[in-house]
């Protein structure tokens, strides 16, 4: 059976020496008295819940998956489900970064983030009905009316009630604008919702009394396209003035998909027949609305990638200590035994270490980017605010698009490290495996967020997002540069940077003459980028282990085995990892002919 320990040291590790987070809390008012005490004691305790409570019920919700009753459109969820999501809400898990005024605990993204990533880990599929209430809050609480933030804010605060985003039509999925679904106008404010839409994550389940969908749909006047879009709110059951609630709507589930994982989470095909809506937003101006759901969605699959990269590699090393086949190619390292643990093998820990190594540095970007987001809503500097947001915008889509390419690639890897049982189900590997695949697919497959990087955020402004970002980095490489110990971090770094600013213009000039440029380089361009905002935060960690290891030499005292073991990993990613660039830079300058110019072997 697999097992999960919640990685608390690395979290504090991330938190508090990498990233001082209860100091630039303290420049916000509104989180000024979140201190290191606060941030260990809540993430302590979330994580007990999302071992004790929620991961045992991962492989048993796998195998047994959803019901849907034809008759009731109602779908059951895996057996302890609802028990473990009442215990969620009776905790006042659901409301931690929620506004205080709609009766949440105000504390901020960067510790919701990490007590997301545990609950990822424990169970991506339990996570996903509270997880999409996160995207739905905060779309209400950006564009809502009054009177829409009143009723559906504290319920969805305290969990009572849980959100869903209903974008995906059955011919339409990246590209909205063709999407068909209408919104008929009533005499008395509201609008009557006809349509279909698919992959609904948690539309439709039985643990909670009412959902609350955010639907895309077009009125009657709505031009073509995406301009032509608006966004409603459309409860499952008619809710009152005073917030009890009244018959269905003519909203349901008309069918289950069946997934290659995430079995647990019902992903609903939602029928809209007259269903009773209320506008959120401006008419036609949903997509600006959804997209604040959208974004936080995109994180928050980095961060389901995260959670499975961490437990993967957990389960994987308890393993490779544990079997024994063959003997060391150096010579026996277990004389007791039959045969050595199988990591002492070069290979296996190759796959080990490249496990660790995404896990740690998706944790430290995930945490960047949380943090950026409560500095981009709570800074009292405006110009704090604005670096924050464009900083997290352009970071967005490397969270989504490379923690999920490389936690999908980490499962694998831990896979293999089982040999045959990890092809088999009572181990856990495969159940990871194929949980991770849709993280690289949903909320925009990541090569939309590889468009979305280099199209939109680094060649739509000219460069000025990245190039602040790559200021951050330079500072740092000035900083350590005449720091003997730090070369080995900081010259590769600043090597790569260099080189990714003389790429970029080259995209940018080819670009200029055929627009299939981008598309040719853009998925290994985020992987470029990916990299280089890896290594900056790997030779970040390099710096800290360095002076921890120097201060106890000094001290007299032996190094702690953690830090040790950190500056390993930075090597390893900076010696195995981060080379592919050049493999990937050598592709992106083979252009887009020999990529277009194939109908005959496309025929």
């Amino acid at each position: 059976m697999p097992i999960y320990n919640p990685p608390l040291r690395d979290m504090q590790f991330v938190l508090h020496e990498l990233l001082d987070v209860s100091g630039a809390l303290k420049a916000m008012p509104k989180h000024a008295d979140v201190d290191v005490d606060t941030i260990n004691a809540v993430l302590e305790e979330g994580g007990k819940f999302a071992a004790e409570v929620v991961f045992p019920l991962n492989i048993s919700g796998d195998q047994q998956g959803c019901k849907l009753d034809r008759d009731t459109h109602e779908v059951t969820p895996p057996d302890g489900f609802k028990a473990a999501y009442d215990q969620y809400v009776a905790g006042g898990w659901p409301s931690l970064s929620c506004d205080p005024e709609y009766g949440g605990q105000g504390l901020p993204f960067v510790v919701n983030q990490c007590f997301y990533e545990m609950l990822n880990s424990s169970n991506q599929a339990w996570t996903m009905y509270p997880g999409l209430s996160h995207g739905a809050y905060e779309c209400l609480h950006a564009h809502g009316t009054p009177e829409q933030k009143a009723t559906y804010l504290p319920r969805l605060t305290s969990g009572e009630w849980t959100g869903t985003m209903c974008l995906t039509e059955p011919h339409c999925g990246t590209d909205l604008g063709l999407l068909r679904t209408k919104a008929e106008p009533q005499l008395d404010g509201t609008y009557r919702i006809t349509g279909q839409k698919i992959f609904i994550s948690a539309g439709e389940h039985n643990l909670v009394p009412n959902i609350v969908h955010l639907v895309l749909a077009r009125l009657p006047d709505a031009p073509p396209g995406s301009k032509g879009i608006s966004l409603f709110l459309v409860p499952k059951f008619h809710v009152s003035a005073d917030g009890s609630l009244g018959d269905r709507n003519g909203i349901y589930c008309g069918g289950l998909e069946h997934k290659m994982g995430i079995h647990a989470n019902a992903t609903c095909q939602m029928v809209l027949d007259g269903a009773v809506g209320t506008l959120v937003g401006q008419p036609h101006k949903g997509l600006q609305a959804m997209f604040v759901m959208m974004n936080a969605a995109r994180l928050g699959v980095g961060n389901q990638s995260l959670g499975l990269t961490e437990v993967a590699y957990q389960n994987a090393l308890a393993y490779a200590k544990d079997r024994v086949q063959m003997r060391s190619l150096s010579g026996v390292k277990a004389p007791g035994k039959p045969a050595d643990p199988i990591i002492v093998h070069p290979d296996v820990r190759r796959m080990l270490l490249t496990a660790k190594a995404y896990a740690e540095g998706g944790r430290a970007l995930a945490c960047y980017g949380a943090l950026l987001l409560d500095q981009e809503l709570n800074h009292p500097d405006e110009a704090q605010r604005k670096d924050a947001a464009e900083l997290l915008a352009l970071l967005t889509p490397i969270i989504k698009a490379f923690i999920t390419d490389n936690g999908f690639d980490a499962a694998v890897q831990c896979q293999q490290v089982y040999g045959g049982h990890g092809f088999i189900k009572e181990w856990g590997m495969e159940q990871f495996v194929r949980d991770a695949r849709i993280n690289m697919i949903y909320e925009g497959t990541n090569t939309i967020q590889s468009l979305d990087l280099l199209g939109r955020k680094v060649l739509g402004n000219n460069g000025a997002s990245l190039k602040k970002f790559g200021a951050q980095v330079e500072a740092f490489i000035r900083t350590e540069m005449a720091n003997e110990a730090m070369g080995e971090f900081v010259k590769p770094l600043a090597d790569l940077g260099g080189k990714i600013t003389q790429l970029t213009g080259e995209i940018g000039m080819k670009a200029m003459q055929n627009a299939d440029e981008v598309g040719a380089a853009a998925v290994d361009y985020l992987r470029v980028v990916g990299h280089m905002v890896y290594g900056y935060f790997w030779a970040r960690m390099a710096k800290v282990a360095l002076d921890k290891i120097a201060q106890a030499e000094e001290e007299a005292q032996r190094p702690d085995p953690f830090y040790v073991g950190k500056l390993q990993t930075a090597r390893f990613y900076f010696t195995r990892l981060m080379p592919e660039t050049s493999s990937l830079m050598r592709r992106i300058r083979a252009g887009s002919e020999v990529l277009l110019d194939t109908d005959a072997a496309l025929a």
